[in-house]
């Protein structure tokens, strides 16, 4: 597969939905601890996210390195930007700007 198709891959799943964590496993079963702890943050934002498990997609999980200039997992995009991986999202949701961010995606039911 070229690049470019894992690159428009990667576009769709941004475009699909408002928040999009790709992470290790799923949010019922994730496979590492920043994962898991990404997903509780989330959560606890009563936040509505899509995920894309990078172990399923192995080109996948290399290009969108590239692509974000982002070397680990997970990775938390909103509104196709991203925001940064599980410090980050950890470090927003304690300061509250997370759920200010989810709330403006409109990836939280009023």
């Amino acid at each position: 597969m070229s690049t470019n198709e894992v690159v428009d891959r990667i576009k769709a799943h941004l475009t699909a939905s408002p928040v999009v964590l790709f992470m290790k496993g799923t949010p019922d079963f994730p496979q590492c601890g920043f994962s898991a702890q990404t997903v509780a943050a989330l959560k606890h934002c009563h936040a509505t996210f899509s995920h894309v498990n990078i172990f399923e997609d192995p080109e996948l999980r290399e290009a969108i390195k590239a692509y974000s200039n982002w070397p680990t997992f997970p990775q938390l995009y909103v509104n196709g930007e991203l925001i940064g991986g599980c410090d980050i999202a950890l470090e927003m949701y304690h300061s509250g700007e997370l759920q200010t961010l989810l709330a403006e995606a409109g990836a939280v039911a009023a």
